[in-house]
């Protein structure tokens, strides 16, 4: 398969190099989505040279079927698929009860990661949002939602790899984003696939890669 990563930093550096086209401003913010999105925005940050920061992301998974998500969480904002809870007639109780465990896990990974540094400030700031690739882009929606409860003045969603049409069905379910895909293969398969290397990012990974961008 052409075209593929050698591995999440490589993603993250030729990530970072695209983007400094765009025109960042300095004041700008480099969020990664935990945990694999981490390791490339650390990348993109170094390229750059702007603070990281994380943003915990939590997929709702349908009780018995975890895998296929019915929406997803990230810090203060709840993005749902009607339309998936609609056909599967999910009950309110069931919505409730798995939001409230991935709040659970979401507040724990938040706290691990972070070691007691505070979230960095985005009120007018440009926000910029690391994955290591878009998928079905449930995850993506919740965290544009997220920085814009955060006051964030422009929101650039920038990834490695993504389908074909991710980026115009984003911004036309959230509209004032930019959206940045070094790859739009078609068909598209996996994120995992455009990688030759894609290991599972442990916590221990994450919170190395958030404090050593935090060292002077």
């Amino acid at each position: 398969m052409s075209g593929r990563f050698t591995d999440r930093r490589e993603a993250g550096r030729l990530l970072g190099e695209a983007l400094r086209r765009l025109g960042i401003p300095r004041d700008a913010i480099v969020l990664g989505l935990a945990r694999g999105g981490v390791i490339v925005a650390a990348e993109v940050a170094r390229a750059l040279s702007l603070p990281l920061d994380v943003l915990v992301v939590r997929k709702l998974g349908v009780p018995g079927q975890p895998e296929l998500a019915f929406g997803a969480i990230a810090r203060g904002v709840r993005v749902l698929n009607e339309d998936l809870i609609t056909e599967l007639r999910l009950q309110p109780a069931d919505i409730d009860r798995v939001t409230a465990a991935e709040q659970t896990e979401l507040e724990r990974r938040e706290t691990a990661y972070r070691a007691g540094r505070p979230p960095l400030d985005l009120r007018g700031r440009t926000a910029i949002l690391v994955d290591d690739g878009l998928a079905t882009g449930a995850s993506m929606r919740a965290a544009v939602r997220a920085v814009r409860e955060l006051g964030a003045a422009r929101i650039i969603v920038a990834v490695p790899v993504a389908p074909a049409d991710a980026c115009a069905e984003l911004a036309a379910r959230e509209p004032s984003i930019e959206c940045l895909a070094l790859r739009t293969p078609e068909p598209f398969y996996a994120v995992g696939l455009w990688y030759r290397t894609f290991p599972h990012t442990s916590d221990a990974e994450v919170a190395e890669a958030l404090a050593a961008a935090a060292r002077p």
